[in-house]
């Protein structure tokens, strides 16, 4: 298994395209106590100047969303109640684009995510966005960390055979946001952390991005 960052030019695609290309990909994480590693298998596309989803909607610049206005391939951690979410940036320097991390397959250190999350098992280890960031250590002291370095990173992983897409889930409240197509899962996976009937489903050659 190669276990090399991806360069910065993967990170370079629009945000949609960059929220397909995720999937299949490998999150890493390396501690003083171990390596665990992901396939990622769920995203979710969050672009800030028009998405009412955003935390960024309306170019809204806080100490919290500063990071989502420089380059892309950093990470964008934040709290949501006592859980800590893991956020790829992207749209390059001064558009506050993101690509939420939303559920992994494990397959490095299995072992170490279960004793962090004793009361876990299965599918139960990483399917959700908050259980995922648990079972990795990933932090908010990972806010703003280069996703192309140690100890926090992106590398390739295999290519998925189809994708479905479908409407993002948890923003209910974002007006017109709600309806836009923008989560994105590999077909039949059963890490995905909530499954519902897709709008489509896609090809790994089927998308043309327009954004």
């Amino acid at each position: 298994m190669n276990l090399t960052p991806l360069d910065q030019s993967f990170f370079e695609q629009p945000t949609l395209s960059l929220a397909r290309s995720l999937l299949g990909c490998l999150l890493v994480k390396e501690t003083f106590d171990g390596v665990t590693a992901g396939y990622i298998v769920e995203t979710e596309a969050y672009i800030g100047p028009y998405d009412q989803a955003a935390h960024s909607y309306n170019n809204r610049r806080t100490n919290r969303t500063e990071i989502m206005f420089h380059h892309s391939a950093l990470a964008y951690t934040y709290l949501m109640h006592t859980h800590c979410l893991f956020n790829v940036v992207s749209g390059g320097e001064g558009n506050p684009e993101a690509v939420l991390i939303r559920a992994l397959e494990p397959v490095i250190g299995t072992e170490l995510m279960q004793i962090r999350r004793p009361k876990q098992h299965g599918v139960h280890l990483t399917n959700g966005p908050g259980k995922l960031t648990k079972a990795m250590d990933i932090t908010m002291e990972d806010y703003g960390h280069t996703l192309t370095q140690p100890p926090l990173y992106i590398a390739s992983g295999f290519k998925i055979n189809s994708l479905s897409v479908g409407k993002r889930i948890g923003i209910d409240n974002s007006g017109d946001a709600v309806d836009l197509p923008w989560r994105f899962w590999i077909t039949g996976n059963k890490y995905v952390s909530r499954h519902q009937k897709a709008e489509k489903v896609e090809g790994p050659n089927e998308f043309t991005d327009s954004n």
